[in-house]
């Protein structure tokens, strides 16, 4: 896409969540849910009940969710989780067809705005190891630092990818 093209394309806007946009937020959060299964080697239909059911929890613990909107659709998502001055940023998500528009980044932003304004350390993020997209977006973000890995028993019809090595460890994928 040439500049002249970038420029012509309208910017998203990015703003709090509310119960206005409950139904679509719904929505994206099951496709996003979906698309992390696929990654984790499993086959599974976008579950809106689920979704909402997550949205629910997301706004009873209070979580922060900022939202982009883009020609009168929500076309991504954010949604942090504060602990103390701590911002995690549970999940960003972006329709594929709005990807490469500055829109992951334009949400993101919100969560190191959010992170700054209480005075912690940038944001921290939960990966899936295969998920190469936002590893390269962390990346071009000056993410670098592994901090935690999370180990756990595989979930049921999980079937790992790979096999990886951190330190003298190996573990499935």
């Amino acid at each position: 896409m040439s500049e002249l093209e970038s420029r012509a394309r309208p910017m998203a806007t990015i703003r709090r969540a509310g119960r206005d946009c409950e139904g679509d937020l719904a929505a994206l959060i099951a496709a996003f849910r979906a698309e992390l299964a696929r990654l984790r080697g499993c086959e599974r239909a976008p579950d809106l009940d689920a979704a909402r059911k997550e949205l629910e929890q997301y706004w009873s613990k209070g979580f922060p969710i900022f939202v982009a909107e883009l020609e009168g659709r929500l076309v991504g998502y954010l949604v942090c989780r504060v602990d103390g001055n701590v911002v995690w940023a549970e999940s960003l998500y972006v329709v594929p067809a709005y990807r490469r528009r500055g829109i992951g980044s334009a949400l993101y932003s919100r969560a190191e705005e959010l992170a700054e304004e209480l005075g912690g350390s940038p944001p921290y993020n939960w990966v899936h190891p295969n998920n190469g997209v936002i590893i390269r977006f962390l990346e071009r973000r000056g993410y670098r630092v592994l901090n935690l890995i999370e180990l756990r028993r595989p979930l049921p019809g999980e079937r790992p990818q790979a096999r990886i090595r951190v330190g003298k460890h190996e573990f499935d994928y």
